[in-house]
């Protein structure tokens, strides 16, 4: 890589880890998140909802970028540990702006466009930074030049205009922004760089496990201030059980098959696997989580009695489909993360996806707090079978045995 020692960029070594800074990046953006989480209970209609969706699948767009480009160089060497802080900056101002980035409040700025200006210069800093890392590299020069030609230069036009409407326009706008954004990828080329296939599957089992604590965060915040009573206690523990189980999903063997293959796959599969399993797989999963934070929150601040409510009532509408639906996006995200990755279908999970559709109108008429009750013991039943019925290619697989 060109430049003076203080300023040149170091490529990443195939047993590369995560660094430091990266994961402060991290958990920025998580935070980031969890204003979403807020942004959507502040007011839990369906509009609200598809807003609070569009600014997460924003922020996901924004970070891949860095975990794509964090596995060419090292975000902690040279001028890009200085991108990685003023890119740093502007999503810790996105998040800031979430709350006006559909309705500007009286006074200071103007929230949307504040907004769009952070979120772009994000963007524009990765894109800054991966065109000086392939100086040198034809290949990936060309795959900048398509991505970028084809991606930034139509969605920023958007956004900006989106910014300076409001109401139903500003939405399409953004949302047809974002679609742009996204679907290009799969025109732009495979010829990416993918130096570390451990790198890479770090980065997004970190995001993962960043995004379930801050589940756990919000359990907390939905009864901040509350007496701590059987029914508090119960939902905690619920909650974290539920958060507990997604996270044994996920890296009990899945993250283990996915990444296994990566290694093993050559050239365009390599990556192919890392954009499809990671790039986009594990959006759902990410979406899924912070909805079921919604929900959690909103449990927990029906059975400590917040705002009026009982331990009788039942969890309705945006907030009973945000804790299901969240799990069940996860679910859904994990079967296809594995089958492209391996072509095997994960026959379990699927039925669990539709045990859990089955039970939403049943939830809907349970107290609240059992609904929680049934959504664990759903996600519970589903961990034993499989550790008892998948026992020897389970150890197998993490114990290296294959």
């Amino acid at each position: 890589m060109p430049g003076s020692p203080r300023t040149r960029m170091m490529p990443v070594a195939e047993d590369a880890s995560v660094t430091q800074l990266e994961l402060f990046f991290d958990l920025v953006i998580v935070f980031a998140f969890t204003m979403v989480t807020d942004f959507a209970a502040h007011e839990t209609t369906a509009v609200n909802l598809l807003r609070a969706l569009l600014i997460l699948t924003m922020l996901w767009w924004a970070w891949i970028g860095y975990s794509w480009l964090g596995n060419v160089i090292k975000a902690d060497e040279g001028i890009a540990r200085v991108a990685m802080f003023v890119a740093m900056g502007a999503v810790f101002l996105i998040a800031l702006t979430i709350p006006e980035a559909f309705h500007d409040l009286p006074g200071g700025w103007y929230g949307p466009l504040v907004f769009v200006i952070a979120y772009l210069a994000v963007r524009f800093i990765h894109l800054s930074v991966f065109w000086l890392a392939s100086t040198h590299d034809a290949q990936l020069r060309r795959q900048v030049i398509r991505w970028a030609a084809g991606s930034l230069s139509v969605a920023s036009v958007l956004l900006v205009i989106g910014a300076m409407t409001s109401g139903t326009a500003q939405l399409a706008l953004w949302l047809a922004a974002l679609a742009w954004d996204m679907g290009w990828t799969f025109f732009a080329g495979n010829e990416w760089r993918l130096y570390s296939a451990s790198h890479f599957a770090e980065r997004y089992g970190l995001i993962v496990i960043i995004a379930l604590g801050e589940s756990i965060v919000e359990i907390g915040v939905g009864v901040a201030g509350l007496p701590i009573s059987w029914s508090i206690t119960v939902g905690s523990m619920l909650g974290l059980a539920v958060a507990g189980l997604l996270w044994w999903a996920y890296f009990d063997v899945a993250a283990l098959v996915v990444e296994h293959a990566m290694h093993r796959a050559q050239g365009e599969r390599r990556i192919q696997i890392a954009r499809n399993c990671y790039t986009f797989w594990h959006y759902p999963m990410i979406a899924g989580i912070v909805a079921m934070a919604l929900g959690l929150k909103k449990v927990l601040s029906y059975v400590g009695g917040a705002q009026g409510h009982s331990l009788s009532d039942a969890l309705h509408g945006i907030p009973l489909f945000a804790l299901y639906g969240g799990v069940i996006a996860y679910l859904i995200a994990l079967v296809g993360f594995r089958h492209y990755a391996t072509g095997k279908l994960l026959t379990p999970r699927v039925v669990a996806v539709v045990a859990l559709l089955a039970l939403i109108p049943v939830a809907w008429v349970l107290p609240a707090l059992a609904a929680l009750g049934v959504l664990c013991a759903v996600l519970l039943a589903l961990i034993v079978f499989e550790v008892v019925v998948y026992a020897q290619p389970r150890d197998a697989i993490r114990h290296g045995l294959n």
